[in-house]
């Protein structure tokens, strides 16, 4: 199986995971690491909405928390006609801790494919200063 195909399966397998009780609307994510590691992640909704998080952040907060910082591609699927795109948290979140060059691939729950970069979804992105 190519690492595309690995990818979208454990986008989609993550999305299959989604505690999505009120909105009904499953996404999964998952990062690829520059050493080979697969680390996903789905949307997790509650009942006071906005404590919900999103595929894309819970799996790059996972990343975080195990130690993992150096991502070379990401994979979002969702279960929508087009791709799916992250929305804006997401978006700022990604920029903080992927290089702007980084492929992000979307994929619709027909496994059409869009493939962008991280600087193409949020340009002129907050930035850390240090």
């Amino acid at each position: 199986m190519t690492t595309t195909k690995k990818m979208i399966a454990a986008a989609r397998e993550a999305a299959s995971l989604a505690y999505v009780p009120y909105s009904h609307f499953p996404v999964g994510a998952a990062f690829h690491t520059t050493d080979g590691r697969i680390i996903t992640g789905c949307n997790i909704e509650n009942a006071s909405f906005g404590l919900s998080n999103c595929a894309e952040r819970t799996a790059i907060f996972k990343a975080i928390s195990e130690g993992l910082k150096d991502f070379d591609a990401l994979y979002v699927f969702g279960e929508t006609e087009e791709p799916i795109s992250p929305c804006g948290a997401c978006r700022q979140v990604i920029a903080e801790f992927c290089p702007a060059d980084m492929p992000v691939f979307l994929i619709s729950k027909n496994d059409n494919v869009k493939e962008t970069s991280v600087e193409e979804l949020l340009p002129y992105s907050f930035k850390n200063l240090d």
